[in-house]
């Protein structure tokens, strides 16, 4: 019989981001998934194109090097903060303490990423705004009147068919809601059940990262707070997940 677990399981290096071996490169739309979400993904823009809707990502796929570059940009104050309701932040008014906590609210530690598994994107309707229009990702721009709305909308409706769910779904005490933020269940739950603190800081001690030494004493904190409190495809809404789907024996 052949064995399927390759399909989901995800190493340690793919778990934290520093191999991209799960990862399957599409041009249209141009953006990088884990292999197993290649095509529920395609699946459910086609459906959303029935409606007139079309799903474009903004981001997908991203490696540990990228993420540690936003992290340590933020850090440093050269890329903008937001307090919960996405307005900017005064990065010189902030303790050390105040600015961790604000980067974590919208962006993941390097290695703790869902986006290094390839199974979670960032979406928004690129049918609703002009090609020059700037997404930025905000909490404003799916709220009712904003340009992504509908799309919004839809996906409560419709994602959970397609095995995608929206794990920051509400205010929860860590991340911030992210209604543009879809994740493939099949493979993220598993991941999330792989991933540990001691991966994380085993990644974290390969690059130079800012905060560090504020950062690593508080890491199992920060991995209970922003990294497993999300919803689950259940609690979201999602129909069971097939057994087959979820390739859970063990670490390889």
């Amino acid at each position: 019989m052949e064995d399927n677990t390759r399909s989901t399981l995800l190493d340690l290096l793919e778990l934290t981001g520093r191999a991209r071996t799960h990862i399957v490169q599409l041009e249209r739309p141009r953006c990088a998934l884990h292999r197993d979400a290649v095509e529920p993904f395609l699946a459910l823009r086609d459906a959303a194109a029935q409606d007139g809707i079309d799903i474009a990502v903004f981001s997908a796929f991203r490696d540990f090097a990228a993420q540690a570059v936003i992290w340590n940009r933020k850090y440093a104050g050269e890329r903008p903060l937001y307090d919960p309701d996405g307005e900017l932040l005064d990065h010189r008014s902030l303790s050390e303490e105040q600015l961790i906590e604000a980067i974590l609210s919208w962006s993941a530690l390097p290695g703790a990423s869902r986006h290094h598994w390839g199974s979670d994107m960032d979406v928004f309707d690129a049918a609703a705004v002009d090609p020059d229009y700037r997404v930025q990702l905000l909490p404003a721009e799916f709220a009712s009147g904003g340009p992504f709305a509908r799309l919004d909308r839809w996906l409560a409706r419709h994602a959970g068919r397609f095995g995608f769910f929206r794990p920051y779904d509400r205010d929860r005490g860590g991340v911030q809601p992210e209604p543009w933020h879809l994740s493939y269940a099949p493979v993220s739950s598993v991941a999330l059940e792989l991933l540990t603190p001691e991966l994380i800081a085993a990644a974290a001690e390969e690059i130079e990262l800012l905060g560090r030494a504020a950062v690593l004493p508080r890491l199992g904190e920060i991995f209970q707070r922003y990294v497993l409190n999300v919803t689950s495809f259940e609690s979201a809404g999602g129909p069971p997940l097939a057994s087959e789907m979820l390739h859970t024996s063990g670490r390889k």
